[in-house]
């Protein structure tokens, strides 16, 4: 059973969630994301499962370690958990939800303490190795409160049995473990060299709840630094003076 929390989600772009916690009661987090805490909160950081379980997350490019944190006072006490990148913090009630949720790997924020956060491999070879960012993924297990992060703006799409649509893959957010997903080559050659998006989208086939985001914060990044980088090339020592 996971430990019943309250919260709060501050902010519009950049969003924070506040968890109260009542004595005894803790909550998970990725390592970094932790922003204060108040007085009676106490900090441990552990693999979330042992050794193998790690070493897995390591494997596969998420962290290596889980945070915990847990209200080790006799009232009730707060923590706060920052989004990474500009966008939205999404609540998942577990519970609600079939006990189990899956998300890409720099998606997941914190979850009440005894949700198992684990890696889930893909089910296809082609989905692992070429779904490019978004497609390894993590398995939220429970019956608590989860938190995931998004980039830009959120948009929650249920679909029927049978149900199709192609995400772009850093696109696709978290979704129920009822969706069937894949991975597709975009066809066409001139789409391939001249369309200007990634390779690969993602198939995916309800029913289920898919969560998808506007700006990942790799698309965001390459928006900045490009034309930085750019300017940085076109630079010829000695110009300036």
């Amino acid at each position: 059973m996971a430990d019943v929390i309250d919260y709060r989600i501050y902010g519009n772009d950049l969003q924070l969630v506040e968890i109260e916690l009542d004595p005894g009661e803790g909550v998970q987090a990725e390592v970094g994301t932790m922003t204060y805490m108040e007085a009676g909160i106490e900090m441990q950081t552990g693999t979330g499962g042992g050794l193998f379980s790690g070493f897995k997350r390591m494997l596969t490019g998420a962290g290596f370690f889980i945070t915990t944190f847990a209200n080790g006072s006799r009232q009730r006490a707060r923590v706060g958990f920052a989004a990474t990148a500009p966008g939205q913090i999404i609540c998942l009630d577990l519970g609600q939800l079939g006990g189990e949720f899956l998300c890409q790997k720099d998606a997941f924020l914190c979850a009440a303490s005894g949700t198992d956060i684990s890696v889930a491999f893909t089910k296809r070879l082609g989905a692992g190795f070429f779904g490019g960012e978004g497609f390894i993924l993590q398995r939220l297990r429970g019956d608590g409160l989860a938190f995931v992060q998004a980039g830009g703006a959120i948009i929650a799409k249920q679909l029927a049995r049978g149900e199709t649509l192609r995400v772009d893959t850093g696109c696709l957010v978290a979704f129920s473990p009822s969706v069937d997903y894949d991975i597709k080559l975009l066809g066409g050659f001139k789409n391939l060299l001249f369309g200007g998006e990634g390779l690969f989208v993602a198939k995916v086939t309800g029913p289920g709840t898919v969560y998808i985001q506007s700006l990942p914060f790799s698309r965001l990044a390459d928006r900045i630094v490009g034309p930085l980088q750019r300017q940085l090339d076109s630079f010829t020592p000695g110009e300036a003076g």
